[in-house]
């Protein structure tokens, strides 16, 4: 195998705009969202849920540290949310449109033959507990966990976020009736909107974890200015 040019371009510029941006919506979004949360924090499924029915779960209200605005403002917390929303929403259909029309997808996200097979994916999980990162050109390509938690994310989790959120909103259920049938009900669109937001916040925590323990300089560097050290095989 020809050798690997220690420094290369990792992310082309679409790739590192999406990922900041993001990061800043989704931070407002998560927040915000957790600040309306606390109007009402109990969670049903159905149509229908209010004080007196009986709710799936109870977290209690959220803290000051992770609401936006940092105190109970129910309007100013909506106001936040539902100006981050269309914006996020844009924005994800924007790179979903450029990752299949640029071929990243079928390039660095599609399955390869083989990669689904149980021995492989062991494999992945065993290399991943013990911090073994790749080196060399595997390093330039993406693992099969890398993958099925991105696919997940992009094509599965946020579009589930928005289309629940779109659900929740009584002019919405006048225009797509339909999002109530597919959810179950507004209530149960709040509960799914809320188990997607929460699923998001433990990827990125695990992100975020990766990010560090396989060198965050360099990581950092790659979704900043696209130009990455490829790590060499000490062996």
């Amino acid at each position: 195998m020809p050798p690997v040019d220690p420094l290369v371009i990792r992310h082309k510029w679409p790739v590192r705009v999406w990922h900041w941006l993001n990061a800043a919506l989704l931070y407002i979004l998560l927040t915000s969202g957790l600040g309306i949360f606390n109007a009402h924090p109990r969670l049903y499924w159905g149509q229908y849920g209010a004080n007196f029915d009986r709710a799936w779960l109870e977290p209690g209200r959220f803290g000051p540290l992770f609401t936006l605005p940092a105190h109970y403002d129910l309007a100013l917390s909506r106001q936040w949310h539902l100006t981050a929303a269309p914006l996020f929403a844009f924005a994800l259909l924007g790179y979903m449109l450029w990752s299949l029309a640029s071929g990243h997808v079928g390039r660095d996200l599609a399955f390869r033959r083989g990669e689904l097979r149980p021995r492989h994916v062991w494999q992945d999980i065993r290399d991943h507990a013990r911090l073994r990162f790749p080196t060399g050109a595997a390093a330039l390509r993406y693992n099969v966990l890398q993958k099925a938690s991105y696919i997940g994310i992009i094509f599965i989790v946020l579009p589930v976020i928005i289309l629940t959120g779109l659900t929740m909103s009584p002019g919405m259920n006048a225009a797509w009736p339909w999002l109530l049938d597919l959810f179950g009900g507004r209530q149960s669109a709040r509960s799914i909107h809320f188990i997607a937001a929460f699923a998001l916040v433990v990827f990125f925590l695990v992100h975020i974890l990766m990010v560090v323990l396989a060198g965050p300089v360099n990581e950092l560097r790659s979704m900043i200015t696209g130009r990455y050290r490829v790590p060499q095989d000490r062996s």
